[in-house]
């Protein structure tokens, strides 16, 4: 039987101190998607069904502060985003799961195959900047110049005040304008981002998201971890990302020697929501194969 975006149910689990909103669908091994900023579950809306039809429970939360997750003035680093995905995988029931993040939930997929490999099955990443790369391309005017808005997000209360204007339209029109493939974001879709990032509190939470690396020196607790993995890993990335350096898919392999880089030319940074039908057939071939 086909899997339909019917078939996804909406439930909340407590972990780590906070109710997260998740959406699932499937049953199987377990995928856990974690989205990035400033989205939220829906990123992951052609990738739910797609997999479930495989063979496996998927599991898209809203992370902390997102969406209709639980929205805490503190706990936006990066040890207390992992222990929220730690107690998700365990709260369903599981030891271990294949993880997948894009942007920030990028982030916390590689940390989270660095601090927790027993509890990682295999690891997928869209345009998630690993660690390594990520602190070796910081240091070049090229990275530093796409990276301005995080040091624009340090700023108190004036980002929310520019992002949250008219509706949180500014979001609405960042997406488009970043994206190469402008039909992924028709206006019905940019209207569900618009209204998950006007709920109360969550446009702060996910500007705390770089508040807190920037007070721990981290560009610090993302990218200083020297560790290295050894589970399978896929990564893909659309090559004309406007906030994330190609270079950073370069040179991977002396820290995660099983990965696998697969890149997309005519794709921007929302790459599963820009080209899924692609990236669908490399996560499932990925999956066949390893």
């Amino acid at each position: 039987m086909t899997a339909t975006i019917t078939e996804w149910q909406h439930r909340d689990i407590l972990t780590n101190g906070i109710r997260m909103h998740y959406v699932t669908q499937g049953e199987g091994s377990l995928i856990v998607l974690l989205h990035g900023f400033p989205e939220f579950w829906y990123s992951w809306r052609h990738q739910i069904p797609f997999l479930a039809q495989l063979g496996y429970k998927v599991v898209a939360p809203d992370l902390r502060g997102y969406n209709d997750t639980d929205k805490p003035r503190r706990g936006y680093e990066i040890a207390t985003l992992l222990r929220d995905i730690e107690g998700l995988i365990k709260g369903l029931g599981y030891e271990r799961a294949i993880v997948v993040g894009h942007d920030w939930g990028g982030v916390l997929m590689w940390q989270f195959g660095l601090r927790y490999p027993h509890m990682v099955e295999r690891l997928i990443g869209l345009n998630a900047p690993p660690p390594w790369t990520f602190a070796r391309e910081l240091r070049t005017w090229k990275q530093l110049r796409k990276s301005w808005y995080v040091y624009a997000f340090q700023l108190p209360i004036l980002p929310e005040l520019a992002l949250s204007r008219e509706g949180a339209e500014p979001i609405a029109k960042m997406l488009y304008a970043s994206a190469v493939q402008k039909s992924a974001f028709p206006e019905d879709v940019l209207e569900r981002y618009k209204e998950a990032m006007s709920k109360p509190g969550a446009l702060t939470a996910a500007i705390n998201y770089y508040r807190s690396i920037w007070r721990r020196s981290s560009i610090g607790a993302v990218s200083g971890n020297k560790g290295r993995i050894d589970k399978p890993t896929l990564l893909i990335w659309g090559e004309q990302d406007v906030a994330l350096d190609i270079a950073m898919t370069y040179g991977l392999e002396e820290w995660v020697p099983n990965i696998e880089v697969r890149r997309i030319p005519d794709s921007g940074h929302w790459v599963q929501q820009e080209k899924p039908d692609l990236v669908n057939e490399w996560i499932a071939d990925f999956l066949k194969r390893v």
